[in-house]
């Protein structure tokens, strides 16, 4: 195809991206997409440096192509893993060494603080906890990494990526964020200035709800052999089948957050109307107060928001109410879903919250099921 007149392109849409990421050049009589590759080893004579593949913990064809796929999206070099939480330990125990300090938010992912607290903190790292919406300067001095999540889990509050990479990047520290929420179609930290993207793809890269998967996305090709050495030596490996499936997901993404994001974004509207609900928190609401903050560095808010009813029974009697949204503990699915995120114990949250993840049903019947659950649940 010829190109434009003077060699310019115009910037190809994140739904295009996404749906074209990582697929190899069309060859007659191959699929779009390469089928997954089984292999635990691999034929192998000579010197093992001249392969490409030698071993399936060390690496996999199918892996490569979704990596691929995954570079185009974040900018950076990604490095795939069993899990989000396979992806987050990587960085966080291939970085830390006694008498480092690392510095985590009090309010994001619980499984974050547990891992930083129980086994970095007996370490011998020292563990520093700021609210995600905090003040992080003081914290971030004498620091070898700040972890960042942004929006944050469950409470959604945002913080300025760029300007405290600016901060920890002068004080000698590295930053990596969880981008799991936003997706990279939403928020690009390494464009932001971070030196490591993650994402607990199990969410909505993948967005049905039925493989674990994590990646870390990073600016540095050091960084990612260091990372794939890690993947290597601790086993963190996904299966082909798994990364396979993500990377057919993939393809649908843009076409998942608009939907998804549109709809949460009515939702929290409505709810936020509603006398029944206490509190709604969504970045999307001008009311919000991430919305700024997120409004410059998002270009979509995500499909998760959260709102409170009166007291856990209350929160109790809505979920049993739903008929669309099924009561479980994840997001980003096409599937509608919520939780009473209290019942857990692990966040400083209001016994009545609700955490909803808005999936990919037509918007007004998503919304007339939650104003049915929510006079059902007045009891």
């Amino acid at each position: 195809m010829a190109e434009p007149a003077g060699g310019l392109r115009k910037p190809r849409g994140d739904a295009t991206r996404a749906v074209h990421a990582g697929l190899p050049a069309a060859v007659d009589g191959q699929p779009f997409l390469p089928g997954p590759t089984f292999a635990a080893p691999f034929h192998l004579s000579g010197d093992p440096a001249d392969a490409d593949y030698v071993y399936g913990r060390y690496g996999n064809p199918t892996w490569t192509v979704y990596e691929k796929a995954l570079a185009e999206l974040e900018g950076g070099e990604a490095v795939v893993f069993a899990s989000g939480m396979a992806a987050a330990a990587a960085v966080l125990m291939s970085l830390l060494r006694p008498g480092d300090a690392v510095v985590v938010p009090s309010d994001g992912y619980f499984t974050i603080r547990k891992l930083a607290r129980d086994h970095l903190g007996e370490r011998g790292v020292e563990v520093r906890e700021v609210p995600t919406p905090g003040h992080w300067s003081e914290a971030i001095e004498g620091a070898a990494l700040v972890w960042l999540e942004t929006p944050s889990n469950p409470g959604l509050d945002v913080c300025d990526v760029r300007a405290l990479s600016e901060a920890a990047h002068s004080a000698g520290a590295l930053v990596a964020v969880d981008n799991t929420l936003a997706t990279p179609l939403g928020q690009r930290p390494l464009d932001l200035g971070a030196d490591y993207s993650m994402a607990a793809d199990t969410k909505a890269m993948s967005g049905h709800s039925d493989l674990l998967m994590g990646h870390v996305a990073v600016g540095d090709p050091a960084r990612a052999e260091a990372l794939r050495g890690f993947r290597s030596l601790t086993g963190g490996i996904p299966g082909p089948f798994e990364a396979w499936l993500a990377h057919r997901s993939l393809a649908s993404l843009g076409v998942r957050l608009e939907r998804q994001c549109a709809t949460a974004l009515t939702l929290a509207e409505a709810l936020g109307a509603n006398p029944a609900v206490e509190a709604v928190r969504y970045p999307g609401l001008p009311s919000d107060p991430a919305h700024a903050v997120a409004s410059r560095q998002m270009s979509h808010f995500g499909p998760v928001l959260t709102f409170t009813l009166g007291d856990r029974g209350r929160a109790e009697r809505f979920l049993a109410a739903c008929e669309l949204v099924a009561e479980a503990t994840s997001f980003g699915g096409l599937h509608s879903s919520a939780e009473r995120r209290a019942r857990w114990g692990s966040d400083a949250v209001p016994e009545g919250l609700i955490r909803m993840s808005v999936g990919c049903e037509d918007a007004d019947d998503l919304l007339t099921d939650v104003e049915q659950a929510l006079a059902a649940s007045a009891g």
